[in-house]
């Protein structure tokens, strides 16, 4: 039995350092073909890489890094970002407060918290100036040509106006 242990244990080793070993080389290829003449921005390249290689081993939401790793598959430090960028906009879509402009954003893009995020953002903003304006006949017609599409009501009211 301890024999069975022994050997499962040196198996697991060579298993992880040759794994190891792999990305350390797949960042290295990486930095090289990033920068194939100039060996202190691989350097570079190669620490942010493995930095932020060890970062999204790290982190914890697992559909935020399904979209990270499917934008940015081969590149950690993009991830690493784009993890960040998802997860912050994750959290702020959790606290807004308009679920009618947080439908059209989620609607927009379901799988992109970044652009919910933006998306409402500019959505927002555009319905509280639509709901400021005094044109009635321009608002009407803006509101008319886009019901659901607060950027654009205020794009056409301002064109109708201005």
């Amino acid at each position: 039995m301890k024999k069975i242990i022994l050997v499962l244990t040196v198996l697991l080793f060579t298993v992880s350092v040759s794994f190891a070993q792999s990305i350390e080389a797949k960042i290295r290829d990486f930095a090289r073909n990033e920068y194939p003449n100039d060996t202190k921005m691989q350097d570079y390249v190669y620490k942010k890489q493995m930095s932020a290689y060890g970062y999204m081993q790290t982190v914890t939401d697992s559909e935020v890094k399904e979209i990270a790793l499917r934008e940015y598959y081969n590149d950690y430090a993009m991830q690493q970002y784009t993890y960040d960028k998802q997860l912050a906009a994750k959290n702020y879509m959790k606290t807004v407060t308009d679920s009618e402009v947080k439908k059209i954003a989620y609607q927009e893009y379901p799988n992109d918290y970044s652009m919910q995020k933006y998306t409402y953002d500019k959505q927002l903003s555009a319905k509280n100036y639509m709901n400021s304006v005094t044109n009635a006949s321009a608002k009407a017609k803006a509101m008319r040509e886009y019901p659901n599409d607060y950027s654009m009501q205020k794009y056409t009211y301002d064109k109708l106006v201005y």
